[in-house]
Formats: structure tokens, C-alpha cells, sequence
């Protein structure tokens, strides 16, 4: 008997292959869905091309039937997978276990037509016993779960096709909205609104630097006359004014610099005394094992990497049979894998850091994407070494080894000291106050520390010893002649602090904010955070998600005409409404029709927006606290700020805003500086003392540059832009003439001899090199400057450009030809390269990790699409 088992991914099935005969099983890939909504309109079947709903791909009126094609990409996958349906006799369908793999499982079967017996297969693991396992206890395809994952795939693209032409018309081209895109870029936009609105507070205390019996310590000051002082949690975390309720002076005391400075001054020479010391011991229990939702946020923290990153390098861990599923919000273990952990517990740490009791976990009401966490496959865990697993993958797998095999370790036990000590005058006096840290039992802390790449160093920086002291021991002055028996205060510092607004949110804290709300699915965290992104709705500074002014801009539309849309309550219900659909409990029609036709569903309110909405007004963002008269609107071209210009007249200007100006980093001077720059009109700075032509400091709609002549001058003038972080104001005639005179040579190369020269291009400033008739372009960093930046920084970057002009692996010669495989980073992402032939690579795979087999496929299947065009 010959049996068919189709998986999602080449990976998979090579895996997969290692555990089952080849002379009985064929395992083959469907790369993912084979059929979907149409994408574009050369995608629509020519016989509803004229029909209304044809453009959504969803017959609105007739039940939200969806209308699935096969894009062309996919017909060569689905007749290989047909004619290895017509040599089998049972097709087994092996996809993931959540509602996306039974979706695909679904459209197999209704695309291919099998006319033999079709078996359901789960498993959670690529294990030869999960394997074998799911072959006996095969099922039916769950049409509840199928019908959940189409309801969530008609209900975006209601959303996206509906809402998406009525931001074209109102704000701007090319934007989108998306059910849990735009709650996403709400959550940003409201976090950026706290920190333009922010007003910092001032507020002072006193650090001492002490010592005693040769161990130094920190204390600080916390009261004053039996007031305590105002710290941080004293102020609104969205104002940075006192809370509520706090009456400065009797509540809390609010000191200033110059109290501060006095008290530093006079304290040294005051008797301290200790007025009290606490102790108290405390346990620490593991976290829970990984969830999607929480390796994503950890490997952001611990490895720096992103969403999408992160679930690429788990996929292929789980694909390769190391890791379980890894789209899950389930936190249960199963028996095999608890014991596995606790006897590498035992293993590695000893007895003594077994918990007595094994620990379980229990899963949010939500949780339905899998049957278990996300731990290591099998029930050796095998570590890292064992698997021979190096670089990011190697990292990321002992981030969830280690994380799972402390949930069976014992509670960290801790001791925390306090020691107070009061200063001067007791009835004035200045209460300080000292912590110390003894981790008496480390516990699962010597696997796993959360935030931690390193444990073992961890522990150490965790501790914090103080001496011992008894109440009522006095100090003696600081120097050398104090015994070791007394303490002394060696150096009484003022310490200024300043309210801090909102800190944004950078991936991890969004990701964890979003499963907090109920928002999403593990398996949609990462696509959001990219969608986000390509669509101009945030950029990344470092690790923060900052949130543009387009983001802004739309948020006001959705927030105005799709309220309960972008409401964080309406869109978790969403969710809940989508889980029961899974369960059987709710019908998807009644809700799909409620939502997109009902009194408040979105046909309605885009038609009404449509005819309502003023495109000027609601693209104006102004805080007239902060920016004062001034406003920023988004337009075709972007965003710009509209205000009056202080030259005596009534006149409204406006200007382009720079595209990394942040809003929460705008002020009222900022705004007023780009307007008047941009409407100073030209500036003569002088005459060229070779060309004889003026030297002119212009400002056009991609900024401020420096033009050589008139425009009226028989030709077109030389123009060069400003360098970066040069401002208008700061231009005079001698840095205008640096600057039109550009590009400037810096010296020969030593090795061709040629000229290497600086200037400043389309793309900002670079050096450039010329190497057999071929230009090597190498932009500077931001801490170099075109206007000196010298010949031996130029080689530098020129060699560092030349070095990725490499490929970045050669996975060795192709087996046919001879010829190198070679992988490279490209303008559009990494592709794989052999003669005359580049295939990019799949979102799911990497250059790290790509295997030779799976470079021949992306290239076998690109040649095949050259020969057929």
C-alpha cells in the first residue's frame, strides 16, 4: 500500500522522511496554502470578472462565500501533488495543528478530489515516536477549526479591501487597515499622545556612599522630618505631575537643588545612627515554559531579535525535529516531557535543585493553537551541544531548553535586608536607607534567569550583601582612623531626577500588550509588527516602535468612523467570537453579516465616511498646549506643518517635515524653526570666487540644498544638498562653497591608484572608489562628515562595502553543473545565486540556515519560470 503524506514546508517533509519507509510513504510539500482570495485583479476568474463583490473576492449577499483560485505560482505544486495522489492509495494530510494547518488541510482536499480514504494526522513534534503515533490516531479534518481560520480570512479582508480605499480618498495613497493592524498602530499612536503631552517634574534626594568592616554599600535618602520624599512612583506615569490625592509637603516632600546641596553639605558632620533593621526571606518560583507570545518577547530581550526573526529560526527548529510546535498559547507539558526535564535536572544541577513536586502549568480560557508549550522535542532534552546546533539557532533552542527545564527546578530562596539609619537632629532628622540582596538557595535561577543571557554572572550581579548592624550603633567620621567595628559615611552626594514620559514600546512590550488585551493570535504577533512597518505606520529607533505622523493621521480616521473597530474590548470579543466558532459554538454567518451590513458593520460607515469626512481636517494632529498655533497635517506627499510665519503678516505657510521626526518628539520651537527655514526663500550667500556665479542656499520639497548660478542660467545649475545635521541657519558663504564644491578627492587608492572621492547623492553622503570601470559607492556613518572625512576612514568604508559585495555563504557546487551556490543579501532581501539564475528565499528562510536541498528547489523552481515565460 502507497501512502501520501502531504506537510507545508521541503524542510518538513525531509524531516519526516527520516521516520517513515520509502517504499510505503511518499512525503510531499504544498509550500504552505495552495488556493486563496484572489490578490489581484489578474487573479479574478474571467467569468465573475463583471460581478459586484468580484474585487473582494467574498459574495457579500450570498452567505460570504469566498472565492478561492489558485494563484499561478501554485499550479505547478498542485499538479506535482496530483500526480502523486493518482500512484497512492491513502492520502494522509500532516499539516500544523492549528486552525492555519487544518485550513491547508482543508484546500488540499477540496483542490485535489482524492477518490481514496483521507487521514487527518496531528503531532505537536517531529519525533519518530510522534510520528508513528499520529499515523494510528488519525481524525476527520475539524470544520469547526476550518470554518474559525476562514471567518478570521474573510473578516480581514472585509476590513483591508473596505476601509482601505476610503484612507486613499481622505488622507493618503497606498495606506491600509487591517482588524488587528490598526488596534496595533492605536496602542502606539495613544503611548506617543502621553509623551507629547508629558511635562517633566523635577525632584531631588541624597545618595550616601558608606562602609563598614572594609565592605562599601549605597543608602538613600527616603524621609526628612518624618516626610517622606517624593521618588518616582510619587508622579503620573502619563503627565509627570503628583497623583492624586498627594499633598506636596505633607504627603510627600518635594526637594529642590538648592535644599539638597545644603543637606550634602551639613549631613557628613551629623552622628548617624542606625534606627532599625528588616529582614525577611522570600521564594521565587520558574516562569511558565514558552508560549509564542512570550519566546518572541524574550528573544527580543535576551538575543535582540524581532518577531518575525525569531519565529523563523523557530520554524526551522521545529521542522528539523527540535522544538515542539511553535505557535501555540498553550503552557501545559505533557508527562513525557516533565520527565525528560527533571531528570536533566537532576543531570546537570544535582537532586538538590529538583522541585520535590512536579510543577504544571495552566493555559489561558483562550488557548487553543496547540496542545502543549514550547519546549525541546522528544523526552532526552538533548541540549544544544547534543544537537550540534550553533549560531542564532543554537541560541535560541538553549533560551527554551533552559526555560523549560527550570520549570522542574526548586524556588530560588532570597533574603532581603533593609538597614535605616537616621541623620542630625532626631527630631529633624534624615532618614536613609540601605537594601541588601543574599540569594540563600539559587535554585531554577542557576538555569534560567528571565531578561539574562548568562545565569552563573547573573547570580553574582543579584547579590548585594550589607554587614551586619544593630540598632542604635552610631558612625564615626570617614578616613582612615575608623575602626572596622563602626560605619562611616565616606561621600554624601545630591542626586537631581527628572520624570521621564511613557517609554514606546518596542516589540517585545507590544507583543505582550496585544496578548494582555486579548488581541490576536500567536500566530499573527509577528506579521503584525512587520505589516505595521512596510506600511509607514511606524519605524524603529533602536529597539522602540515609533509611530509616525501618518500613524496619527489614520488613527484619527479609524478612531472617528471605526470606533468599536479599533477598540481594544470590541476587537479581543473579536477573538472570543472567532474561539467559539472553532468550538462549534456560534455560526459564522449571522456574525460576518452583523459586522460588515449591521447598524454599525463597516459597509455603512465607510459609505457614510465617504461623503462626510473633511480629508484636511481629519489629517490635522495639534496639541495646542505644546505646538501652540502651529498643526501637522498629512498629505499626498506626506507629512507638513501649516502655521503662521513671524514676519508681521496674517500669512499661513507651510513645510515638509522631516521623515524621522517623531511626534512625540515635537515641540513648538522645532516646528517653528522648519516653517521659517522653508519659507526664508533664496538666500544669496556670495560669489563664487572660481565660477563667478552666486552661491545660493535654497529650500525645495525634499529639503534645503545649495544651487551654483540662477535658474534662468543656460543649462541646468549644480545643486548639492545639505549634509546631515546641518541646519539653514548654520550655512554661511565659506560652508556653502564646501558644499557646492563637492565631490572633493581625498587621495588615490593604494593599491589601483585611482582617485577616491567624497560627495554627497540621492541617498545621503558616501565615499566612492573606481575598480576595473565599475563604481564602489560606500555611504557614511552618521558620525562621519563629508567635509573632512579623510582618506584612510574612505578606504575603510570602501572595504567594508567591497567585503558585502561578497556573498555572504557558499553552500559548496552544485551537484549537476559544478558550478557555486552562493547566497547574498539583496536590495529586496536574501536570494540564492548560481550562473545566471537568483531565487529569493521564502519569508521562513534564512541565509544562516538554508541547506543545499532547499537552494536547488528555489532554483529549479525559478528556471522553470523563466522557461515558461
Amino acid at each position: 500500500m502507497k501512502r501520501l503524506v502531504v506537510v507545508e514546508s521541503p524542510t518538513k517533509a525531509r524531516t519526516i522522511r527520516n521516520f517513515l519507509p520509502r517504499d510505503g510513504y511518499q512525503i510531499e510539500a504544498s509550500m504552505g496554502h495552495i488556493r486563496d482570495l484572489p490578490a489581484s485583479a489578474k487573479e479574478i476568474p474571467a467569468d465573475v470578472k463583471g460581478e459586484d463583490w468580484a474585487r473582494l473576492g467574498v459574495k457579500i449577499d450570498d452567505g460570504f462565500e469566498p472565492l478561492y483560485v489558485v494563484p499561478s505560482r501554485k499550479k505547478d505544486v498542485v499538479k506535482q501533488l496530483r500526480d502523486a495522489l493518482a500512484e497512492a492509495d491513502e492520502l494522509y494530510i500532516a499539516t500544523d495543528e492549528d486552525r492555519e494547518g487544518e485550513s491547508i488541510g482543508w484546500h488540499l482536499v477540496e483542490v485535489l478530489k482524492p477518490d481514496i480514504p483521507v487521514r487527518r494526522m496531528v503531532f505537536h513534534e517531529i519525533t519518530n515516536e510522534a510520528i508513528q503515533r499520529a499515523l494510528t490516531e488519525t481524525r476527520d479534518i475539524d470544520v469547526d477549526l476550518v470554518e474559525a481560520q476562514e471567518t478570521r480570512r474573510i473578516l480581514d479582508r472585509l476590513v483591508g479591501y473596505t476601509i482601505s480605499p476610503l484612507l486613499w480618498r481622505k488622507i493618503k495613497p497606498k495606506l491600509s487597515a487591517g482588524r488587528v493592524q490598526s488596534v496595533a498602530v492605536r496602542v502606539l499612536v495613544m503611548r506617543e499622545r502621553e509623551r507629547v503631552t508629558f511635562v517633566p517634574s523635577e525632584y531631588w534626594d541624597l545618595k550616601a556612599q558608606m562602609s563598614k568592616a572594609g565592605l562599601g554599600f549605597e543608602s538613600e535618602m527616603t524621609h526628612l522630618g518624618g516626610v517622606r520624599l517624593a521618588s518616582g512612583r510619587d508622579f503620573d506615569p502619563d503627565t509627570g505631575r503628583l497623583k492624586d490625592g498627594l499633598t506636596e509637603g505633607e504627603d510627600v516632600l518635594l526637594m529642590d537643588e538648592i535644599q539638597a546641596t545644603a543637606l550634602a553639605e551639613q549631613l557628613p558632620a551629623e552622628t548617624w545612627r542606625v534606627a532599625d533593621v528588616k529582614t525577611r526571606d522570600r521564594t521565587k518560583s520558574p516562569y511558565a515554559p514558552f508560549i509564542t507570545s512570550t519566546l518572541q518577547q524574550e528573544a527580543n530581550r535576551k538575543l535582540g531579535l524581532s518577531s518575525s526573526r525569531t519565529m523563523s529560526i523557530a520554524q526551522k527548529l521545529y521542522e528539523n525535529g527540535h522544538i515542539t510546535y511553535m505557535r501555540t498559547d498553550s503552557t501545559n507539558l505533557s508527562k513525557e516531557a516533565i520527565q525528560g526535564a527533571r531528570t536533566a535536572v537532576v543531570d546537570r544541577y544535582g537532586s538538590d535543585y529538583l522541585n520535590d513536586d512536579v510543577r504544571e502549568y495552566s493555559s489561558a480560557k483562550s488557548a487553543q493553537e496547540a496542545h502543549e508549550a514550547i519546549r525541546p522535542a522528544g523526552s532526552e532534552m538533548k541540549t544544544r551541544k547534543d544537537l550540534g546546533l550553533s549560531g542564532m539557532a543554537g541560541r535560541l533552542y538553549d533560551l527554551i531548553w533552559k526555560r523549560t527545564v527550570a520549570t522542574q527546578m526548586a524556588e530560588a530562596k532570597i533574603r532581603y535586608t533593609n538597614v535605616y539609619f537616621d541623620a542630625g537632629d532626631p527630631e529633624d532628622a534624615a532618614r536613609f536607607r540601605a537594601s541588601g540582596k543574599e540569594i540563600m538557595f539559587p535554585g531554577f535561577f542557576r538555569a534560567y534567569v528571565e531578561g539574562s543571557d548568562d545565569p552563573e554572572a547573573d547570580l553574582e550581579d543579584r547579590e548585594r550583601p550589607l554587614p551586619s548592624f544593630e540598632v542604635g550603633e552610631t558612625s564615626e567620621p570617614s578616613g582612615d582612623g575608623a575602626p572596622d567595628s563602626v560605619f562611616s559615611i565616606d561621600d554624601l552626594e545630591p542626586i537631581g531626577h527628572e520624570t521621564k514620559p511613557p517609554s514606546r514600546y518596542t516589540e517585545a512590550t507590544l507583543v505582550k500588550k496585544l496578548e494582555e488585551e486579548g488581541i490576536g493570535r500567536p500566530s499573527t504577533y509577528a506579521s503584525i509588527i512587520d505589516t505595521i512597518q512596510k506600511r509607514g505606520y511606524v519605524r524603529k529607533e533602536g529597539s522602540a516602535l515609533v509611530p509616525t505622523f501618518t500613524a496619527f493621521a489614520t488613527n484619527n480616521l479609524m478612531e472617528k468612523q471605526f470606533e468599536r473597530l479599533v477598540d481594544t474590548h470590541f476587537t479581543a470579543e473579536m477573538e472570543d467570537a472567532l474561539d467559539d466558532i472553532a468550538r462549534g459554538d456560534q455560526e459564522p454567518n449571522p456574525y460576518l453579516k452583523s459586522f460588515f451590513s449591521g447598524d454599525e458593520g463597516i459597509e455603512p460607515r465607510v459609505e457614510k465616511g465617504m461623503d462626510d469626512i473633511d480629508p484636511k481636517q481629519i489629517s490635522e494632529i495639534s496639541f495646542p498646549k505644546q505646538w501652540g498655533g502651529y498643526v501637522v497635517r498629512v498629505g499626498k506627499y506626506g507629512p507638513y506643518v501649516e502655521g503662521p510665519l513671524e514676519d508681521g503678516t496674517d500669512d499661513t505657510a507651510t513645510a515638509s517635515l522631516p521623515e524621522d521626526l517623531a511626534p512625540g518628539d515635537t515641540t513648538k520651537e522645532r516646528l517653528k524653526d522648519i516653517l521659517e527655514e522653508a519659507n526664508k526663500g533664496d538666500q544669496v550667500l556670495g560669489i563664487h570666487h572660481e565660477a563667478d556665479m552666486p552661491v545660493i542656499l535654497k529650500s525645495g520639497p525634499y529639503g534645503p540644498y545649495i544651487q551654483l548660478g540662477d535658474d534662468d542660467q543656460e543649462g541646468k545649475p549644480k545643486r548639492v544638498s545639505l549634509p546631515p545635521g546641518v541646519e539653514p541657519k548654520d550655512v554661511d558663504f565659506d560652508l556653502g562653497t564646501r558644499i557646492i564644491d563637492l565631490p572633493r578627492v581625498l587621495g588615490e587608492h593604494p593599491e589601483t591608484g585611482k582617485e577616491i572621492d567624497a560627495a554627497i547623492g540621492r541617498y545621503g553622503p558616501y565615499v566612492r572608489h573606481k575598480k576595473k570601470g565599475k563604481y564602489t559607492y560606500a555611504s557614511l556613518k552618521d558620525s562621519d562628515n563629508v567635509l573632512d572625512v579623510g582618506l584612510e576612514r574612505a578606504l575603510e568604508l570602501i572595504e567594508e562595502k567591497e567585503a558585502k559585495n561578497k556573498p555572504q555563504r557558499v553552500l559548496g557546487d552544485h551537484p549537476e553543473t559544478g558550478d557555486p551556490v552562493e547566497l547574498w543579501k539583496g536590495r529586496y532581501g536574501p536570494y540564492v545565486k548560481h550562473k545566471g539564475t537568483n531565487a529569493s528565499l521564502k519569508d521562513e528562510q534564512t541565509i544562516e540556515d538554508l541547506t543545499m536541498e532547499e537552494a536547488i528547489e528555489l532554483l529549479d523552481a525559478k528556471s522553470k519560470k523563466k522557461k515558461k515565460a
